[in-house]
């Protein structure tokens, strides 16, 4: 890579990434996505990638490729190079959040239909189950209208 990371930027993509394991992504995952939000250059290949990161190929070839199936990271090209210049999508985060949130219908949709064919023997149960797609319908509705009032 270029542009060496100083101790700071080290220590400041370890944290974040610690961060965000605590947030379902796997260790290699958190760092790739900590170092192209902390790097200076916003734009890396694979290997600046996993040079900065001391990651073997394979580690750096399946972190990479969760991030861009969970859609944290995007990539381009440049014409007449063959590589991938891998980037941030924090810049997206409000889409990425309505798509989210937009995402709980479907499960929630599920979790109503396992209600009604539930027997009536576990009435506590059956009880608990409805609160959480009651509160499911009510955070959806909440954070995507804080969303919408943020910028207002």
């Amino acid at each position: 890579m270029e542009n060496k990371l100083t101790n700071i930027q080290k220590e400041l993509i370890e944290s974040f990434g610690v961060a965000q394991e605590g947030m379902g992504l796997s260790p290699a995952s958190a760092r790739v996505n900590a170092l192209l939000t902390i790097a200076d250059n916003v734009e890396l290949t694979f290997d600046e990638i996993r040079e900065s990161l001391e990651l073997s190929k394979s580690a750096t070839s399946n972190a990479i490729n969760n991030l861009l199936m969970l859609n944290r990271i995007g990539y381009k090209t440049k014409p007449g190079d063959r590589k991938r210049y891998f980037y941030s999508k924090i810049g997206q985060w409000q889409q990425a959040f309505m798509d989210s949130m937009n995402g709980l219908t479907d499960y929630n949709k599920l979790l109503k239909t396992i209600l009604s064919h539930r027997t009536k023997e576990n009435k506590e149960f059956n009880i608990q189950l409805k609160e959480l797609t009651e509160f499911i319908d009510y955070y959806q509705k909440e954070s995507i209208k804080i969303i919408k009032n943020w910028k207002k």
